[in-house]
């Protein structure tokens, strides 16, 4: 049991890392802002609803009054033609119509009662929502900066460590260019001492050597013809 509720934990990190790598706040955000203008549009509907019943109890207590006018008109005729039975039943009806005034009176005073308060309601919502809305806006704008900023850096890092490897490989090849010529110049030292044999130079042994004589021969004769002159 103990094995198998760590596994749990572990499985619950993993899956809870990856709803956090693939959620996108900006998505959550705007998905919580669609959800309570729903909230402020069903308080709206309820206030038109509110409102709609009461007015058609205003309209029902508008045709009672009417009712009861003409109750009271009958009446009057009914007394004024010596028919009390009518006026008594005329003003027995009035009564009755009376009666189902102050109901709806009643009825009245309470949707208007309840109107009042959900207006209230949807107005502190309404306000709410406008400040959630500015907010999220703010939060949003926020978040693609620093995702902006991100993106930037990781192509600056990138670039960083590419030149990074670029300057290691210049440093290589300046060192094995420097190596180069420094034996290039030892070379050239060790073949004008004679220690090295020029493969560049023409001819064999034999060769070096005449041209040697030549060479000598020829200092020679340049002496002697110098000497001649100025013994003249």
């Amino acid at each position: 049991m103990g094995l198998l509720n760590r596994m749990g934990t572990v499985i619950k990190a993993k899956m809870s890392k990856l709803i956090n790598a693939a959620e996108d706040p900006r998505e959550t955000l705007d998905y919580s802002y669609e959800k309570q203008l729903d909230l402020l549009q069903n308080v709206k509907r309820g206030v038109a609803e509110v409102a709609t019943s009461k007015k058609r109890l205003q309209l029902q207590k508008e045709k009672l009054l009417l009712n009861i006018k003409n109750l009271d008109s009958q009446a009057r005729d009914a007394v004024k033609a010596n028919r009390e039975d009518l006026a008594r039943l005329a003003l027995e009806r009035k009564n009755g119509i009376t009666s189902q005034i102050a109901g709806l009176d009643q009825q009245i005073a309470t949707l208007e009662a309840e109107q009042a308060k959900l207006v209230a309601a949807e107005q502190r919502l309404s306000t709410k929502v406008e400040v959630f809305r500015t907010k999220k806006e703010t939060i949003k704008a926020q978040y693609s900066a620093a995702e902006a900023q991100v993106r930037i850096s990781e192509s600056v890092s990138g670039i960083s460590e590419e030149m990074a490897d670029i300057g290691t490989s210049i440093e290589r090849a300046e060192s094995k260019t420097d190596e180069m010529k420094a034996r290039s110049a030892a070379l050239d030292e060790l073949i004008e001492q004679g220690t090295l044999e020029d493969i560049t130079r023409s001819g064999d042994d034999i060769d070096r050597e005449l041209a040697k004589v030549s060479q000598k021969s020829n200092v020679e004769s340049e002496l002697a013809r110098l000497k001649a002159e100025e013994r003249k």
